[in-house]
């Protein structure tokens, strides 16, 4: 649903999205989008209280982003284009043929295939499958360490998300967006880190930011990071 309300001068656009849950969420991407999940109760009237009370920061989220110069390049799946893999960019080579395979040669990635217009397919299927081990072997250390709080996720699932880095099920299974396998490690680490937190706080509450800090003090720096990095 596409909304908008007038702040001053500005006219701030706005969708929102509404799911089962108990607080409303407001996010701005980089690419200057305004998102805003809402309980599925929530009134328009509520909605437009929240986006009003919160304009001068959406404002400000959205000329920091533009400060940064951040633009989403549309990928081609050509030789020369460059690819994220864990935070580096990897030059693609492609060339036609079979069997079709994708392969991580240290400073590249190459890609075979026939006809070239797979190569997408293919690489996202190669994203989807290293995710897996990847993401299992970076949660292991961290999962430990939670232990002491007598936590412990039922399951880690991969799936490809749209407006979200992870989110946790209240049986426990921590769900990671495919898409976090081009981010830095400690980016990976810090969505790891805050589903875990949610675990046991399931709001973003005092205690929650608190139990967040104290198992990853910089934070802050990664999830800023992760924000400008992959847009």
């Amino acid at each position: 649903m596409e909304k908008e309300i007038v702040f001053g001068l500005t006219t701030i656009k706005y969708s929102v999205t509404y799911a089962e849950r108990k607080t409303l969420r407001i996010q701005v991407s980089p690419d200057g989008a305004t998102t805003v999940r809402a309980p599925l109760d929530a009134t328009i009237s509520l909605i437009e209280e929240k986006i009003k009370k919160r304009a001068g920061w959406i404002l400000k989220q959205q000329n920091y982003f533009i400060s940064l110069g951040i633009k989403t390049p549309k990928r081609r799946y050509i030789s020369g284009e460059s690819h994220l893999y864990l935070g580096k960019q990897y030059l693609l080579r492609l060339s036609e043929g079979k069997p079709n395979s994708v392969k991580y040669k240290g400073r590249y990635f190459e890609i075979i295939c026939s006809p070239k217009s797979k190569a997408e397919g293919l690489m996202k299927e190669w994203y989807r499958e290293h995710s897996k081990v990847k993401f299992a072997e970076i949660a292991e250390p961290i999962i430990q360490r939670f232990k002491k709080y007598d936590i412990q996720p039922t399951s880690l699932y991969i799936q490809e998300m749209a407006t979200r880095w992870g989110s946790c099920t209240n049986k426990g299974k921590i769900i990671l967006n495919t898409e976090l396998i081009k981010a830095p490690r400690p980016c990976i680490e810090y969505v790891i880190t805050h589903e875990l937190c949610h675990l046991l706080h399931r709001s973003h509450t005092k205690d929650f930011f608190d139990l967040l800090s104290t198992e990853m003090p910089d934070w802050k720096r990664w999830k800023i990071k992760l924000e400008v990095f992959m847009y």
